[in-house]
């Protein structure tokens, strides 16, 4: 299986620390609000390779924190007149509804880092005493210049930083690169800790290195997020983490890219991304799984309704194939197997490799939908009322198989719409299009399709069909 390593700027086989043991730490959300759909992207792809590893056999040490001391935080409570903590308790909560939406497991430890501050003071002490950190009336930096491999990760060389970094006035650093490492309790905030430095709190860059080296060791097989991450948070967690244990910290970075909102790059000044929570009220969050495994996780993908439409209907074709199989075995008799049933269960394993194939290539989710999606097709074409039930359950066996790697069909359809209910939509259609209400026709015609239902307008009337 190869990777690409960001570390080296190419695809590598991957090699585990521990034969047959995974080592993951993937960065998780600031808890103080709903995550977006930018979020989302890094959580389903690593959830997605946390999966295929899991296929092929390994116990994945799987670690996702929870952000929850942050300015952002504090404001928020300000705001609400509540508290830092309940309102990180609010959003932790809320992570899990939107993230079970999205397919996406529980990972093995979600440590907080209001849980792992003295594992944090403890990270910091060996810094100081190794000569990386230094203390200035309370507040704790680490001093870049010691550490001769920054910029390894991002390629950035050190000169060309402190060249393009803000100098701030009457700076207390040493340098304008250095970074806080424990920050002195301001006068109104409500999140202090005790500590070697006075009371305070742990910078942000800390709290990763911290929380993976308490959960997963000094050096890890995996570390996962967004490539808006490189540069400055993992270029940092390298050093700080790499200057205390004195071991290479992660064999093996990988980063998903960025999302564009309507072929422009999501930002919140533009006000054009959007809370996968307010996505929900329009679409199941399973396409929004899809839509993201569509695409190869290191290329932009371009986020738009229109395109969740189109990954609605084709999450329908394959959840018709499912019901269909599900169906043809409900009815199915034992009878043997036919030369060409034959034929057709043997041919079955190459989409299985096909399937591996692609996400043994750096994890080529959009060939391995295309994969699922062929092997739909070729079930459809083959299987049928007539088929034997061995035919039909191995069918299902090696479809479920596949689909269950990437996280997809995992739920029972609730929303069957019944023929009385489609009936009756057609005809309040009708009656739309003769008081030329062709927006509410419209509307009907395409609710129906996202359902799995397709209207077709024929002499002899309105005829519908399941999409196949």
């Amino acid at each position: 299986m190869k990777l690409y390593n960001t570390l080296t700027r190419k695809k590598e086989e991957f090699v585990p620390i521990n034969e047959g043991e995974v080592n993951m730490y993937v960065c998780g959300p600031t808890v103080y609000n709903f995550f977006h759909i930018g979020n989302a992207r890094p959580f389903i792809i690593f959830d997605t390779l946390r999966r295929y590893l899991e296929y092929k056999g390994y116990k994945v040490n799987y670690v996702q924190n929870f952000t929850d001391i942050d300015d952002k935080i504090i404001n928020k409570a300000k705001e609400e007149h509540t508290t830092s903590k309940a309102v990180a308790d609010k959003y932790i909560k809320e992570y899990f509804t939107d993230a079970k939406g999205l397919g996406i497991k529980e990972a093995t430890v979600h440590p907080r880092v209001s849980e792992c501050i003295g594992d944090i003071i403890d990270l910091i002490s060996d810094l100081e005493k190794n000569g990386y950190a230094y203390n200035v009336d309370g507040n704790v930096y680490y001093r870049v210049s010691k550490f001769k491999d920054y910029g390894k990760l991002s390629k950035k060389p050190i000169d060309e930083l402190i060249s393009g970094a803000r100098v701030e006035v009457n700076d207390e650093k040493e340098s304008p690169l250095d970074f806080a490492l424990w920050k002195k309790q301001k006068e109104d905030s409500e999140i202090a800790f005790d500590s070697p430095w006075g009371k305070g709190r742990p910078g942000w860059h800390i709290e990763c290195s911290a929380m993976s080296r308490k959960y997963l060791g000094s050096t890890i097989d995996i570390h996962g997020g967004g490539e808006d991450l490189i540069f400055p948070h993992h270029e940092n967690e390298i050093a700080q983490s790499e200057g205390a244990n004195g071991k290479d910290f992660v064999h093996y970075f990988v980063h998903n890219g960025y999302i564009n909102i309507n072929n422009e790059k999501m930002s919140k000044s533009k006000g054009n991304f959007f809370m996968v929570r307010d996505i929900s009220k329009d679409f199941d969050l399973e396409v929004v799984r899809l839509f993201m495994l569509s695409a190869h996780y290191k290329t932009p993908v371009n986020f738009s309704f229109d395109i969740l439409k189109q990954t609605q209907s084709g999450l329908n074709r394959l959840y018709n194939t499912k019901e269909n199989l599900l169906y043809l075995l409900d009815k199915a008799k034992d009878k043997d197997l036919k030369e060409d049933e034959k034929e057709f269960i043997n041919s079955l394993p190459k989409y299985r490799e096909e399937f591996k194939n692609a996400m043994e290539d750096d994890i080529n989710t959009a060939n391995a939908v295309s994969t699922i999606y062929d092997l739909s097709k070729d079930i459809n074409s083959n299987v049928n009322e007539n088929s034997s039930k061995e035919m039909i359950m191995k069918s299902y066996e090696m479809y479920m198989e596949l689909n269950g790697v990437l996280g997809l069909l995992t739920k029972e359809k609730e929303d069957e719409i019944l023929e009385d209910e489609i009936i009756e939509l057609i005809e309040k259609r009708q009656n739309a299009r003769k008081n030329k209400d062709f927006a509410l026709a419209d509307k009907i015609r395409d609710d129906l399709l996202d359902k799995g239902i397709v209207l077709e307008d024929t002499r002899e009337g309105v005829k519908w069909h399941k999409e196949k």
